[in-house]
């Protein structure tokens, strides 16, 4: 466990380090002078990179193109009848689904450096050296590739032989590495007058209710009773029905249905390029998170959403196969169709609750805004921020307590539910 997580911090160092490598062709002290932070699902993007995206780095798509892809692959095995026959094929299956993804990714990172290319010659123009500006485009593209690779390839690595999680850990580096920053900020800005510091208090502490409250979220779960008949094995031997439970999360789309709004609403904010007054109006509106309009299209946006992709990624008609096949059954219910209709009633009734939850969540960003919360500081009190880095936690710690578990090692704390050996129960043989 010891070597697992140095050489997770060892990886981890290694893509900040990168994340501070400015691209070749741009001089990094006339970047900091221009403002290219762009809005909407920018601002989504160079969050994920831990501010690399601003900075021009060489990791500046960071590991966005690979989540696309790997979110299309996912849909893909959904819709598609010949993805699913090939998941079901088990490693195989996953290896080749695995290896298309790493090649969707190449295509998808070329077509989003190109964009960058543009975005950077728009918007930073001044902070470009003349004498590299000939063939800018063209190394820039190559070299955005290999770093998104690269950054791919750490993930990997960390998901092989680290804590695992890869992927959601280097996001959540990322989220966290603008935290110190945004603290501070905050601390300033209260700073200034007297007072001022006691209401900055009474923000950490909303803060901290808001993290119980999305711990609640993430971890909620309705368990439905599941019996399972006798069974008779060689030698007439007879093993007792065990009583167990399906667990049906509340929130079964994650952290989705948000970046998805997210992605939508960036949409309308085009329309401030337009000559039309009216177009112009809308594109603030949608620029604006503090809105109240903003705030409520957002929210039944997320919550269309979750419903939306609990419906693509939960199957009740399989879980219903699943038990008859195994000789499950909910009590009371017919075994089959009625099964798989009794599971899809109960998704549907806990997943209103849970899209209102996160729709709130959502827009607390804005809330915290209106309220005096400074922008970067605000953005931790909802949002996709808050969700990742809660959830990734969560992963990170339950996967820390199984192998401490499995591995019967000493306890990485004297209390708490990470205690290795100390909660792991004797067996007498």
């Amino acid at each position: 466990m010891r070597s697992k997580i140095i050489f997770t911090l060892l990886l981890i160092l290694v893509y900040r380090v990168g994340s501070f490598i400015v691209l070749p062709g741009v001089d990094p002290v006339r970047l900091k002078e221009i403002e290219t932070s762009g809005g909407g699902i920018l601002d989504l993007i160079n969050m994920f990179s831990g501010g690399a995206f601003n900075q021009a780095s060489i990791f500046a798509l960071g590991i966005m193109p690979y989540i696309s892809a790997s979110i299309f692959m996912q849909l893909m095995t959904v819709l598609v009848p010949q993805m699913q026959k090939l998941q079901k094929e088990g490693d195989s299956g996953r290896k080749k689904i695995n290896q298309w993804t790493r090649y969707l990714t190449v295509g998808v990172t070329l077509v989003q450096a190109s964009a960058y290319v543009a975005y950077i010659q728009g918007m930073a123009d001044q902070a470009m050296i003349p004498a590299f500006k000939s063939y800018f485009w063209l190394s820039t593209v190559i070299v955005l590739t290999a770093g998104t690779l690269f950054v791919m390839w750490l993930g990997e690595k960390i998901t092989d032989k680290g804590l695992g999680n890869g992927t959601s850990l280097i996001i959540m580096v990322g989220i966290l590495a603008r935290l110190p920053q945004s603290f501070m900020q905050e601390l300033a800005a209260k700073s200034v007058r007297s007072g001022q510091v006691l209401i900055f208090i009474i923000e950490l502490a909303i803060l901290i209710a808001i993290i119980l409250g999305s711990i609640l979220l993430i971890q909620g779960t309705r368990k439905v009773a599941i019996n399972y008949a006798k069974q008779i094995a060689g030698g007439n031997r007879q093993f007792t029905g065990a009583r167990q439970f399906l667990p049906l999360k509340v929130n079964s789309a994650g952290v989705m249905p948000i970046i998805f709004a997210q992605a939508i609403m960036f949409l309308p904010t085009l329309f401030s390029y337009s000559n039309s007054d009216t177009a112009k109006g809308i594109g603030r509106v949608f620029s604006d998170p503090q809105n109240i309009w903003y705030m409520v299209v957002y929210a039944v946006v997320v919550i269309g959403f979750t419903f939306l992709y609990t419906a693509l990624i939960f199957n009740p008609k399989q879980i219903a196969e699943n038990l008859k096949q195994n000789n499950g059954f909910i009590p009371g219910v017919k075994p089959g169709q009625p099964t798989a209709d009794y599971i899809g009633n109960i998704m549907d009734k806990i997943t209103l609750p849970g899209s209102i939850l996160l729709a709130f969540i959502g827009i607390l960003p804005g809330i915290a805004m209106r309220a005096g919360v400074t922008q970067g500081f605000a953005s931790f009190f909802g949002g996709t921020s808050l969700l990742i880095m809660v959830g990734v936690v969560l992963d990170t710690l339950q996967q820390i307590e199984t192998q401490l578990l499995m591995r019967q090692y000493d306890g990485l704390m004297k209390s708490g539910r990470i205690q290795g050996r100390q909660t792991a129960t004797q067996v007498q043989m």
